[in-house]
């Protein structure tokens, strides 16, 4: 049996990366899960992986931007399984660059893709997670905690922001029995792969920082800690963050 046996999970940008191995380690515990992401054809990839582990899999095309997209994905997911459990609060747009550099179209889109998403995705489930004493996890950043990465200043803001709505959040919702947390992940992402190849010596210093030696693994590190903190294990823990990062941030 797992820890998520029969639990309705909803994983945003799943269609690859850190989602995708949340989605994966959260079927692997025995959840249902609906994956969204703005690319279709990359969440029902990734829902027909989750399927051949013996759960059941939604892929839904959502843009988290837009609260009509984010409200017929709930929908849709209790109009299929009658019940919502979770929601991870994955999907994140970036833009990086030096602070004089941010334009607003830059800024509204790391903030809507980020904050707001995550603030629609919270606002549409709750009615559903109080009725299942549900779970949210929002992701976080390390850069944000850490004074030696220039140019990533949007982008920590807007994971900042998720991680005091995550919060108040906790402080709210504590009556209706929904925890919601936070996790900062080091992973082995697309993007991170790409860094790997493209500049093999920073990749190499970067990974040095890290007391365990190497890069989370998707599925394995960092998806099993949130499976971790939506299942019953975690039951007393909300308004936390999570560091799923090698030891990285706090310590060098």
């Amino acid at each position: 049996m797992g820890r998520l046996d029969d639990r309705v999970v909803i994983v945003t940008g799943a269609g690859q990366g850190i989602g995708a191995g949340i989605a994966l380690a959260a079927a692997a515990e025995g959840a249902h899960i609906v994956a969204a992401g703005r690319t279709l054809e990359k969440v029902e990839k990734m829902a027909a992986e989750i399927e051949s582990r013996g759960v059941r899999a939604l892929a839904v095309k959502c843009d988290v931007r837009r609260r009509d997209e984010v409200d017929a994905t709930v929908a849709a997911t209790v109009s299929t399984f009658g019940r919502i459990d979770g929601v991870v609060n994955n999907a994140q747009m970036v833009a990086l660059g030096p602070v004089l550099e941010i334009t607003e179209k830059d800024a509204r889109m790391t903030w809507e893709s980020g904050f707001l998403g995550s603030l629609y995705f919270m606002q549409a489930a709750h009615p559903e997670l109080v009725k299942t004493k549900g779970s949210v996890v929002n992701l976080g950043t390390g850069s944000a905690l850490r004074n030696d990465l220039p140019g990533f200043a949007l982008y920590a803001g807007t994971k900042e922001m998720i991680r005091a709505l995550t919060r108040m959040a906790a402080l709210e919702w504590g009556k209706d029995g929904i925890r919601v947390n936070a996790m900062i992940p080091n992973g082995e992402s697309p993007g991170m792969k790409m860094w790997s190849e493209w500049m093999p010596e920073e990749y190499e210093k970067f990974v040095n920082t890290i007391p365990l030696g190497r890069v989370g693994r998707l599925e394995e590190d960092v998806g099993r800690a949130v499976a971790f903190l939506l299942s019953d294990d975690a039951a007393y823990v909300t308004g936390t963050t999570l560091m799923v990062d090698g030891g990285q941030t706090y310590l060098r």
